[in-house]
């Protein structure tokens, strides 16, 4: 999941060090640096890789603080699916 994540910001900034760089603790606002239509393109591909609906009542910055906190939420989004 990880690789799939990194794979989609690196393609989105355009950026292909974050393949080498980027961890489970990589900020994906601040140390990405991703703008809002860059989020909004994020988040799409995320959902269709793999095939959730995120759920904006229940999605908080704070599911951004790393990519292991995404993981977190994309995992819970999955199972509560």
């Amino acid at each position: 999941m990880q690789d799939t994540i990194v794979r989609i910001l690196s393609e989105i900034k355009n950026n292909p060090e974050l393949l080498l760089t980027a961890t489970e603790a990589t900020d994906i606002v601040n140390d990405v640096g991703l703008d809002s239509l860059q989020m909004i393109n994020f988040i799409l591909r995320i959902e269709d890789e793999f095939e959730i609906e995120f759920d904006f009542d229940h999605f908080a910055y704070e599911d951004f603080q790393s990519i292991g906190d995404f993981m977190g939420f994309i995992t819970a989004t999955q199972t509560a699916s």
